[in-house]
């Protein structure tokens, strides 16, 4: 460690010797106001932000989480989703601790190790991104592992096919399926379906908003809008970074998500755009800034733009226009191979078009939308 810093060993050897006396004290004197994490996210210009939220922000969110998605003791939760998340932070660390749940954590995502783990250890809650519950269905050898422990699936960050759903109930008899959406700054919960919800409504939106919050959109009834949430669970702010605060948070206490939906009659809500221009591949939030900010280091590009396309296993995934710099031979595999090296696989673009320049506006920036006309 370097000289003003201590080694995780050693910080970790401080606490011996602290007595259970002491260390309850010092643990009753934290207040539910405290911040308890500060968790980061990505903005659209790719630089890092972290939300921070308090100890009672945390516990009544899980516990409202655990009681719509029906986590009970004795359940037995493998979790997939990455510890940096909130979904597998809170919604699996947090929530199981609170519930006395067992904790089966899987530090890599591969399906035979999900169906291996699934049959062995009696897994009865399976919350991830639709890729994953996607991928267990359609694994060849699904036949032969011992599913049948499995009655609660929550998913989510994606569009979830009406047809997923009705496979997980049918053909794998899961009890119970729901779909939500949340982000960071609110606690990594905002809406959930609710256990009973026809299918249709668990396909087609994120549900409703959590006990305790507020969720409108900013158009007419019916159109779309930027979603705003008020409640317990938005953030006090974020960390060190008074201007991104104030522009995230209204006056009257509503975070502006950044992400564009619609409200139903009934207040389920159906995300359908994204002002950040973020794209989710596979659950996994993929910021085109910082995928563009990577490439842009290969010395055969001149000037890259990063959009989210559709695909049918992963919901979506990159594709990059590229500007050859001026004899640059690189081909699109050539740049794929790459950026395979340079970064995490679910940032790395499917597809890659050459382009002799992009289209920008009046104050240079890159016009997206024109690109996703093509």
């Amino acid at each position: 460690a370097p000289a003003a810093f201590r080694t995780w060993k050693d910080f970790l050897a401080s606490g011996e010797g602290i007595g259970t006396t002491e260390v309850r004290a010092r643990a009753d004197e934290v207040a539910g106001e405290w911040p308890s994490d500060i968790v980061f996210t990505s903005g659209t210009t790719g630089r890092p932000k972290g939300a921070v939220i308090t100890h009672a922000q945390t516990l009544r969110a899980y516990e409202v989480w655990s009681d719509l998605a029906g986590l009970r003791q004795g359940d037995r939760y493998l979790i997939v989703n990455p510890f940096f998340h909130t979904f597998g932070y809170k919604a699996g660390v947090i929530a199981c601790l609170m519930r006395g749940a067992t904790m089966i954590p899987q530090p890599v995502f591969n399906v035979d190790t999900v169906l291996a783990n699934v049959a062995s250890e009696r897994v009865s809650v399976l919350p991830g991104p639709p890729t994953l519950h996607q991928s267990l269905l359609d694994h060849a050898a699904r036949d032969t592992h011992d599913l049948s422990a499995l009655r609660l699936v929550v998913t989510g960050a994606a569009v979830v096919p009406l047809r997923l759903v009705e496979r997980l109930r049918g053909e794998l008899g899961v009890e119970t399926v729901l779909t939500a959406y949340g982000l960071s700054e609110a606690s990594g919960v905002v809406t959930m379906c609710r256990r009973g919800d026809d299918p249709t409504v668990i396909a087609s939106t994120s549900g409703r908003a959590i006990p305790g919050t507020e969720v409108r959109v900013d158009a007419e009834p019916g159109e779309p809008g930027e979603v705003l949430v008020r409640g317990f669970n938005v953030m006090r702010g974020y960390y060190e970074d008074e201007a991104a605060t104030a522009e995230a948070l209204t006056p009257d206490g509503w975070l502006r998500t950044g992400d564009v939906g619609v409200l139903d009659a009934a207040g389920n809500l159906r995300i359908t755009d994204r002002l950040k221009d973020m794209f989710i591949v596979g659950g996994f939030n993929a910021y085109p800034a910082e995928i563009e900010q990577r490439l842009g280091l290969h010395p055969d590009v001149a000037d890259v733009a990063v959009i989210g396309v559709p695909d049918p296993r992963l919901g979506e995934v990159g594709k990059a226009y590229v500007v050859r710099r001026p004899g640059a031979v690189s081909t699109a595999d050539d740049l794929i191979a790459w950026a395979r090296r340079e970064m995490a696989n679910y940032k790395v673009p499917r597809a890659v078009e050459f382009v002799t320049t992009l289209p920008r506006n009046a104050s240079g920036k890159v016009v997206k939308g024109a690109l996703r006309a093509r």
